[in-house]
């Protein structure tokens, strides 16, 4: 189902009827194929990450939805507790740094098959995060500014694929920021999950999106963090370098304006 809804979301971004005709949802390839090997990939590090660490999960499943990219994403369950804030860590951060990277590739690939179009009212206009304003200014050094980049579906799909991790890596709860901040700093886990909620409401006055994240931070992800196993043990310095370079890669793909219509 997941492969249907992201092919129909694929046509339609290049403008087609994905259904009219059928063949149309061929023209969807393209972005189903990155988009959900950007989604597969970052669970799939979760996955092999908790093999790694002997703890049980279920198999990747991908989630469809009749939106804009055709799917809520895939997800994985853990089964058995996790045993340190090695663990912690490891499994955390293995989903958004194979999800960046794969992203990465595909947003490279894409911006190579995207065009310069002039400016048109009336569409939506995607933030930049640091990242991806440094990467469209390297592909598109000159653009005026009565000009747009039109994005090819791949680069939409890296896009896509930034702003998931950067969600997922939100230091609240059980999201992978949550795991990695309190693996790393504990006791001050809290007061960093609260400075994160205020700024993503703040952030709600510039995107009404962050409003409803707000809501489901509340209602359903929470602030409390379950303590692994063994909660004495300090991670080690290749874990804790591993938990920084994930709060880089949040910096540089975070996008507080991420949908804006012109």
């Amino acid at each position: 189902m997941t492969i249907f809804t992201t092919l129909a979301a694929g046509a339609m971004l290049l403008g087609t009827n994905p259904l009219s005709p059928i063949s149309n949802l061929l023209k969807g390839i393209p972005f189903s194929i990155t988009i959900m090997l950007i989604l597969g990939g970052h669970e799939l590090g979760h996955y092999f990450a908790a093999k790694k660490n002997n703890v049980e999960a279920t198999f990747p499943y991908f989630i469809p939805a009749p939106h804009l990219i055709g799917t809520f994403g895939a997800v994985i369950k853990m089964k058995s507790p996790i045993k340190d804030r090695n663990a912690l860590i490891e499994i955390g951060a293995a989903g958004p740094i194979v999800g960046f990277i794969l992203a990465t590739i595909v947003l490279l690939i894409g911006l190579s098959l995207s065009k310069i179009t002039p400016f048109k009212d009336g569409g939506l206009l995607l933030g930049d995060s640091i990242l991806v304003h440094f990467l469209t200014k390297l592909y598109f050094p000159s653009i005026q500014k009565d000009s747009e980049i039109l994005l090819h579906p791949v680069a939409f799909a890296g896009w896509i694929g930034y702003f998931i991790t950067a969600i997922n890596l939100l230091p609240i709860g059980q999201l992978d920021g949550g795991h990695i901040t309190y693996a790393l700093f504990q006791k001050k886990y809290r007061f960093i999950a609260y400075i994160t909620f205020a700024t993503i409401v703040v952030a709600g006055l510039l995107w009404l999106g962050w409003i409803i994240w707000g809501v489901l931070i509340i209602i359903i992800i929470g602030f409390r963090h379950p303590p692994p196993l063994d909660n004495i043990s300090e991670p080690t310095l290749r874990n804790r370098i591993i938990g920084y370079i994930s709060f880089v890669i949040f910096l540089i793909t975070f996008v507080p304006n991420p949908f804006q219509l012109v």
